[in-house]
């Protein structure tokens, strides 16, 4: 798209920057908020500049594995959409991408924020930082000279959010409206950063997407994954600070190691209880007090992990006794086993089918159970959570439909144009994406065009069903929670 004329400047606590007039919206791409990354050290902020620097194009992606574009260590940059460059005092809606933590952008199409950002008069911000072992690779144990490694991508969001508050007014943004807002990786992230005195007070709000972060990785395991991780690089625990020269293709194939505490998929960098920068778990053993004044949003999708097996050839024409080898323990992630499984939702669901099972089984076994815990711990607590579930199916690259992992992110961003729609998404997306707007405003997510959404309490497990007709409901799912409640529960990577 062509840009309009009289391209907005806005001079930062760094430098001036100049973006693009599109579409009635202000963007700015691209823009530095930390110097360019020292390997496993915590980031800087960037060296000034004094001529202004263009802003129109997105910066670097952290170096990773996949069809990522424009990929470079040297990652540290956001990107801003706002409808004035003004004192407008606008809410601040601040993404944090997903691909767990080892892949994403903040550069995707689908995270346009022109949309949002005219919808609610809201300043929107999207962001890239440091992934996979560059991020999350703790090696503190192994070398002096290491001690931030374990959360240095972390600490790339704080930095991000402090950018956030001494910059945003220029912007036309409230740094006293503060809403972060991610899917998966993404929300799990945020979940962390309500643990992390350092991040205390610069953001208000928060809303979670299909993410949790429930514990971290421990310090032990942490270590394991690291010497795993060295192991395959050729290189002995005593040469860990070796790793810091290695060409970085070399770091991510190294990757691909099976993870030495899961026993399956490749090792498994983020977040660590390093004591440093992480001095307790997220929502263990309770939610972390330092994010309980914050109003929260806690979402999943009803058939997540459609989205991760639902086109697996390995599923077609599933019968109750393949559905046996299907079950494993990669994909339940939980100790339990298959028979016990398929058993309780034969008991509990007679219509099912064994693929209706698997979808079901292994969305409220693995990745529901963290969004559950998580709202619960904040009930306990007393602090504010609206939690939903989005019933709306869409339709995957296959033509198979149902609520799978990802489908809410174009409802939220009011982007339901970029994919092919279905009918009645944009009426999903305009009350998806107005209760997120008013979260950011008001701190609470009812607004006009939704019925009555109560915070969630204990026993009524209150619950938004998001569809084309949005309505609460008390407890969904409850006997596939109450199934699983009888089972512990270990975060994945912990």
């Amino acid at each position: 798209m062509a840009p309009d004329r009289g391209d907005p400047r806005v001079n930062t606590t760094a430098g001036p920057v100049t973006g693009l007039r599109q579409s009635g919206v202000n963007v700015f791409k691209g823009i530095r908020y930390g110097a360019p990354t020292r390997r496993f050290q915590a980031p800087q902020p960037p060296t000034p500049w004094r001529d202004p620097a263009p802003a129109r194009d997105f910066g670097a992606a952290s170096p990773q594995r996949g069809r990522e574009p424009n990929q470079s260590e040297d990652c540290l940059f956001l990107n801003v959409w706002t409808p004035g460059v003004d004192a407008g005092r606008r809410p601040v809606m601040v993404y944090i991408h997903g691909g767990g933590y080892s892949s994403g952008s903040g550069s995707a199409a689908l995270y346009d924020g022109t949309r949002l950002a005219t919808r609610g008069d809201v300043v929107v911000v999207t962001l890239n930082h440091r992934l996979n072992a560059l991020g999350y690779a703790y090696l503190a144990r192994l070398a002096d000279g290491f001690e931030d490694s374990g959360n240095v991508g972390q600490l790339d969001l704080i930095l991000a959010l402090r950018w956030v508050r001494d910059n945003i007014a220029a912007f036309g943004g409230d740094p006293d409206r503060v809403m972060l807002f991610g899917q998966s990786g993404g929300g799990a992230k945020i979940a962390t950063l309500m643990a992390m005195p350092a991040a205390r007070g610069l953001f208000h709000r928060a809303a979670t997407m299909s993410g949790q972060q429930v514990t971290a990785s421990g310090p032990l395991n942490a270590t394991a994954r690291a010497e795993a991780w060295l192991k395959a690089l050729g290189l002995t625990p005593d040469r860990a600070r070796e790793a810091a020269t290695l060409p970085v293709e070399r770091l991510l194939e190294a990757q691909t190691q099976t993870d030495p505490v899961l026993g399956f998929g490749g090792v498994y960098f983020g977040p660590v209880l390093d004591f440093r920068h992480l001095p307790r778990h997220p929502f263990y053993p309770d939610a972390a007090p330092q994010g309980l004044t914050i109003p929260m949003i806690i979402g999943n999708t009803r058939e997540e992990t459609l989205g991760f097996m639902g086109d697996d050839p390995a599923n077609v024409g599933l019968t109750w006794d393949t559905l046996v080898d299907r079950i494993t323990p990669a994909v339940m992630r939980i100790d339990i086993t298959p028979e016990a499984v398929i058993a309780g939702y034969r008991r509990m669901h007679p219509d099912w089918s064994p693929d209706q099972v698997l979808i079901a089984a292994t969305t409220a076994g693995r990745s529901w159970r963290g969004a559950v815990i998580e709202a619960e711990e904040r009930t306990k607590a007393g602090a504010p959570a609206w939690v939903y579930q989005l019933d709306f199916a869409s339709a995957m690259a296959s033509g198979r439909k149902g609520a799978f992992h990802t489908a809410d992110i174009p409802l939220v961003f009011d982007n339901v144009a970029v994919g092919a729609p279905e009918p009645g998404a944009q009426t999903v997306a305009d009350t998806m994406s107005d209760a997120f707007i008013a979260l950011a405003r008001d701190g609470d997510p009812n607004h006009v065009g939704l019925a009555r959404w109560e915070r969630y309490d204990l026993p009524r497990r209150q619950t938004m069903l998001f569809d084309v007709v949005s309505r609460q409901a008390d407890d969904p799912r409850g006997d596939e929670r109450e199934f699983f409640s009888a089972i512990p529960y270990i975060q994945p990577g912990t």
